[in-house]
């Protein structure tokens, strides 16, 4: 047995179920809910913003979502398979075509838009 199939073997278990999330892709706005823990306390925060990468495979896939905060550019990476996140909502599905959009943080105002899958919104900009 190879190391990467043993190492796969691992963290099978730690993997969460595909039915856990729904299905989205990159351009997608959503609404990461994380579990936030404060001394005994814990909550939940809700982190809205446009996907704009995933990478890595198995129990390393990552999603990078990137939101504007008071004119500024925010950009999380979470862990999908972590237990801090409890749940994530798709608000609308954008329309991408290429894997990666770091060219969204370039971008001021309209033009920051992505078009919208459903509707056929047309680009702006």
């Amino acid at each position: 047995m190879s190391k990467q199939a043993i190492i796969e073997a691992v963290t099978e278990d730690q993997l969460r179920s595909d039915d856990h999330f729904p299905d989205f892709s990159v351009g997608d706005t959503l609404d990461v809910h994380v579990r936030i823990i404060e001394g005994e306390k814990e909550r939940t925060q809700v982190y809205q913003g446009v996907l704009i990468a995933k990478r890595g495979r198995g129990v390393n896939t990552t999603i990078t979502v990137r939101r504007i905060v008071a004119n500024e550019g925010v950009e999380r990476i979470f862990p999908l398979h972590s237990p801090r996140i409890a749940k994530i909502d798709v608000v609308r599905h954008g329309d991408a075509r290429r894997a990666k959009l770091y060219f969204l943080r370039d971008r001021v105002g309209k033009s920051r838009r992505l078009r919208d899958q459903r509707r056929g919104l047309k680009h702006l900009g």
